[in-house]
């Protein structure tokens, strides 16, 4: 790259999405020393975490509160009222927040401190929390975050809607009306953007070229949305939101576009049995690799719904929570548009995950009808360049294979281990994406008793 075009190059950068982060990662592509100070540049933040209870924002909470931010959760804890509507809990033991807040100061001295809220309904006294807090960042997990349930009734669609968009646009309006110039950083989802789209999938914007009667000019858009579920209708609304009030109030917006999660403990969660994080198995909210694994360790048969040709992006929950403090500490400058990261190390098909946990642990293999309406088979590329730059060093399943089967046992070892708690009768997924689709019928009652082979 000669000299005219990095200027014209950094300048394009500086105008676009990326904002000053951009023009850092500009300036580390030739400069490797200025990108290794952009990875070190963390300070002490003091953190306001929406949904800190639930399965990402309590080892993000702790990882944080570890690396020494100054860390405050907002939870209404409406994630353990769904668990008593479903009939189904964790399959792990999740204990009390004051007893999970309490054993955090016990085995790391430090303190997180906890509001009890409901972002949707409870807007007056967010605004008061905001103004007493004065957070630097707000990392915002707070959301109904499961597409099955929000697909499982008339009730699940209107709670789903209702409770996350009017809790981010709350968040929004609070941060305006109380002056807070707080870095948001919302975790939103692949899903938004579908699984039809026939190149690599880019992070949040499209170069365009639009024809007019002066000529071609060359635009930047946002990524054409495609919900599959009503929960990722909400993600695409959101999307909307942050453009509006980040051009409008200048509100400094990351939206990390984040796949499937998988794992389920990080070096804080494992300190002590009290920390231990959430490990959702059921049809509703258990991510795909987790419950393959925990049926494995079960002797249930892995349910792959359809032929399994489905392919999605994916993160270990370690990576997660890395990524989050890379995007707090890494904003997009004020009046730029939201930055969006995807927060994706790898990609797989369902189908090869099924064979791979069959290889490691003799499991069989269940193709059952599918409740959702999705293509069999679909490919999918997606581009992560910008968390590689900022210095994220991924969890792979197609790693080194010492080091991925020494995460696939630990999620094995923790399922064997608390597998009188599981209900076999939540494992099948029953929610349908339209009145009427076939689904499976219960492949085993009660849990056989033999080991893992």
């Amino acid at each position: 790259m000669n000299a005219t075009s990095d200027r014209e190059f950094e300048a394009l950068i500086e105008r676009s999405s990326l904002g000053s982060l951009g023009a850092r990662l500009l300036r580390a592509r030739t400069a490797p020393h200025q990108a290794r100070r952009v990875r070190e540049q963390a300070s002490v933040l003091r953190v306001l975490i929406t949904g800190g209870d639930g399965y990402c924002g309590w080892p993000t909470s702790l990882y944080l509160s570890d690396r020494g931010h100054d860390v405050t959760i907002l939870d209404d804890l409406s994630r353990r009222k769904v668990d008593i509507e479903l009939g189904t809990s964790s399959l792990t033991p999740i204990r009390p927040i004051g007893e999970r807040l309490e054993a955090w100061r016990e085995v790391s001295g430090r303190e997180i401190g906890f509001v009890n809220l409901n972002l949707a309904t409870e807007y007056d006294r967010l605004v008061r929390v905001l103004q007493d807090l004065q957070p630097d960042a707000i990392v915002h997990f707070a959301a109904q975050r499961a597409a099955p349930y929000s697909m499982s009734s008339e009730h699940a669609k209107r709670y789903t809607v209702d409770n996350n968009v009017r809790a981010t646009h709350n968040l929004l309006v609070a941060l305006v009306d109380a002056d807070i110039e707080a870095a948001l950083v919302h975790l939103g989802t692949m899903g938004v953007y579908g699984y039809e789209w026939p190149t690599p999938i880019p992070e949040g914007y499209l170069p365009v070229k639009i024809e007019t009667p002066d000529g071609e000019i060359a635009r930047e858009v946002p990524h054409p949305a495609n919900p599959g579920s009503v929960y990722h209708l909400t993600k695409t609304l959101d999307e909307l939101m942050f453009a509006f009030y980040a051009k409008n109030d200048g509100l400094r917006i990351t939206d990390l576009h984040q796949g499937i999660v998988w794992g389920t403990q990080t070096s804080q969660t494992g300190r002590d049995e009290r920390l231990i994080n959430r490990f959702d198995y059921d049809g509703d909210y258990g991510t795909v690799l987790n419950r393959f694994l925990m049926q494995a360790a079960i002797g249930h048969p892995l349910t792959v719904y359809g032929s399994g040709g489905q392919t999605r992006a994916f993160i270990h929950i370690r990576d997660t929570v890395r990524c989050i403090e890379i995007a707090i500490t890494n904003p997009p400058r004020a009046g730029s548009k939201p930055l969006v990261l995807n927060q994706v190390t790898e990609t797989h098909r369902i189908a090869d995950l099924a064979k791979m946990i069959e290889r490691l642990t003799g499991a069989e293999i269940a193709n059952l009808p599918n409740p959702r309406r999705e293509a069999d088979e679909n490919d999918l590329v997606v581009r992560n360049d910008q968390f590689l730059e900022l210095g994220l060093d991924p969890t792979k399943l197609s790693g080194e294979l010492r080091d991925k089967d020494e995460l696939l046992q630990e999620i094995v070892g923790i399922a064997q281990h608390y597998r009188d708690r599981a209900d076999f009768t939540k494992i099948i997924s029953r929610a349908v994406w339209r009145k009427g689709m076939e689904t499976a019928e219960d492949l085993i009652i009660d849990g056989p008793d033999h080991p893992l082979k």
